[in-house]
């Protein structure tokens, strides 16, 4: 047998075993998320019997509609579909705004600079460090004195605010390598702040946009510390409506009908990551890890 051969078999061998341990930990990483799924179509009688890794004998989606129209918030219970709504009327302008002005402060502080720019960068940047418990009693005082307190537009004003130093620092080290030779031929041919960034950076943005929507998205959509400390009631997300569900529970405990509300609450973010996975790594090597 020629050396060339036994090279070749050794790193076929070490492929498979590879792949087989890959495929070890992916099973244990899915095992959660199985586990919910399948004890979500199952009657409670059958959770009781145990064997949670078993297939449903009886599927039922009767779980996944008392989910949907259960959630209890104290004494009132007008259904999981209202909080998740909620959820979405408050990611989407978190997610628009504080990327558009992440966006904004990318573009100044590379291709408009100033005196100081690296300080103003620094500072913010330095709020990306900030515990969310530091600003819980200073933000709680902010909502008040706005009056949005307890209500889904202050929970936007809050993701907003928290969520500009991460967009900033994205689109600044995407812009970093951006050729500033484009920039000054725009601004020589007579092209403004606003043109330049329109009409030649934005339209280049695409991958660390999506970089910047995925986790904007995730962060927002799975927030539980601001949305249980400045709403409450029906202005409350999604994430305190599963909470609440599951702590609201007397007697015996409806397994089912919980894991099917946490599924309803991570749909979004698998979708999510489904459709945009790859563009998220992709846009993360093009340039938002860089500088």
């Amino acid at each position: 047998m020629s050396a060339g051969s036994i090279v070749a078999r050794r790193n076929t061998f070490t492929r498979a075993l590879l792949y087989a341990v890959l495929a070890v930990f992916a099973i244990l990483y899915l095992m959660p998320l199985y586990v919910m799924l399948v004890t979500s179509f199952k009657p409670l009688e059958e959770i009781h019997q145990g064997n949670m890794l078993a297939l449903p004998s009886d599927w039922t989606f009767a779980p996944w509609r008392e989910a949907w129209g259960s959630a209890c918030i104290g004494l009132e219970c007008s259904g999981v579909h209202g909080y998740f709504f909620n959820s979405i009327k408050i990611v989407v302008p978190a997610v628009l705004i504080s990327g558009l002005l992440g966006a904004f402060n990318g573009y100044v502080l590379t291709k408009w600079r100033f005196r100081g720019h690296k300080i103003v960068f620094g500072l913010i940047l330095f709020s990306c460090f900030i515990p969310f418990q530091i600003v819980l009693l200073p933000m709680a005082r902010v909502l008040g004195i706005l009056h949005i307190a307890n209500s889904t537009t202050g929970l936007v004003l809050v993701h907003i605010v928290y969520g500009i130093g991460f967009t900033t620092l994205f689109f600044r080290n995407f812009y970093e390598s951006f050729p500033d030779e484009l920039v000054r031929a725009a601004k020589l041919d007579g092209a403004g702040f606003f043109t330049i960034f329109f009409r030649i950076l934005l339209p280049a943005s695409i991958p660390i946009i999506v970089v910047t929507i995925i986790w904007q998205f995730t962060n927002v959509w799975n927030d539980f510390l601001f949305g249980v400390s400045f709403t409450s009631g029906d202005s409350a997300p999604i994430t305190v409506a599963l909470n609440n569900l599951v702590n609201s529970s007397t007697g015996v405990k409806a397994y089912n009908v919980n894991m099917a509300a946490a599924m309803v609450a991570a749909v979004p973010t698998l979708i999510v990551y489904i459709l945009a996975g790859k563009y998220f790594l992709r846009g993360l090597m093009s340039g938002s890890v860089k500088g």
